[in-house]
Formats: structure tokens, sequence, C-alpha cells
């Protein structure tokens, strides 16, 4: 059991310009793992920077599309054919809106809920039941544009806890790899926002 391999994919865009955006907090969390792993990521030729690596007892392959948020599928579909994963063994760590700052939710499959990182995976592996593992950002203030919000850095009052947040979004990603998802959601569901 221990011996399959599972893919952790956190979403984000490239580049230094978006690197502390909410949008990357897919990106943050698997810099952590990736240090928990003890390895670099590097290129790889599915469009991804990859690490492989142990976490929670299994083999995992840690990665990061180079692509656009929007056009993540591709690069992900790419591993999966690559590392021959299926989409059950495959968890994704991304940024949402319908959860407020500090909490952090697991769920294998549902709907994109307007995250173009989301539906272009589904799009692209044929399927939406794969594991989300989705580190909440909240609802932007007043009636600013959700597309602008999430790509704003965190604010001051949520840099004070953001590194304590990524940190418990990677202790859920290696508790859903060693536990499954219904402990998991146990674990962390139970856990309110700060």
């Amino acid at each position: 059991m221990d011996g399959e391999l599972w893919l952790v994919v956190g979403l984000g865009n490239p580049g230094p310009g978006y690197a502390g955006n909410r949008h990357n907090a897919g990106f943050m969390v698997l810099d952590v793992l990736a240090a928990r792993a003890g390895g670099r990521f590097r290129s790889h030729r599915s469009r991804a920077d990859v690490v492989e690596g142990r976490l929670a007892g299994r083999r995992v392959v840690l990665a990061k599309p180079r692509s656009y948020m929007n056009e993540s599928g591709g690069p992900v579909a790419g591993l999966r054919d690559f590392f021959k994963v299926p989409a059950e063994r495959i968890v994704v760590v991304h940024d949402e809106l319908d959860i407020p700052f500090g909490a952090v939710r697991l769920k294998r499959g549902g709907g994109a809920g307007g995250h173009n990182g989301l539906r272009s995976i589904a799009k692209s592996l044929g399927t939406p039941e794969f594991l989300r593992v989705r580190f909440g950002i909240g609802r932007p203030p007043g009636r600013m544009d959700p597309a602008a919000f999430v790509l704003k850095d965190f604010s001051a009052a949520e840099r004070k806890e953001l590194d304590l947040q990524v940190e418990l979004a990677a202790d859920a990603v290696e508790c859903l790899l060693a536990e499954g998802l219904e402990a998991a959601q146990n674990s962390y569901h139970s856990r309110s926002a700060s």
C-alpha cells in the first residue's frame, strides 16, 4: 500500500511578481512540504517543477505547474501520465474564497466554484474526482472583484499568521496521505479559523 505513488500539486502563478499573492497559497504550502521531504524543486518535462520523495510514509511527487493558474490542467495531466498516478491519488492544494482565512478544508471532487485552476485540472484530467486541500483566503472586502482580490498579496494582519496557516495546510496534506480523507477531515474541519 505505501508503495503507491501520490501526486501533490500546489496551485499558483509563476514568477516573483505573484509570489506573495493569495492565489499562490498552494505554492507556499508545497514549498513547506518540499522542505519536509528534504528535496529541491527541479524542472520536469511536464511543464512543472517537481520534488520526488517521501512524506507521511508515502512515496510522493510534489509539483508546482509552471503554467499560469488557468492553464494548470495541462501540466497536471502530463504529470499524471508520466508518473501513472490515478485521480484518486492526486491532491491539489489551492486557495479558497469560500473559506475564512485561517481555515483548511479537505474534500474529494465537486465543482470548480469559479476557481480557474480547478476548472482547468478537472477538464484536463477528464474528472473532478481528485482530492483538494483548500486554503481559506476569505472573501474580498466591500465590492472588490474576487479576481483582483486573489491577485493581491496577503494583508499585513494576515501575514502575521500566514506562516502558521501554511504549516497547518501542510500538516493537513500529510494527515490526508497518512490517514485518509475522512480522518483528515475530522482533524481539520473541527478547527475553526483563528
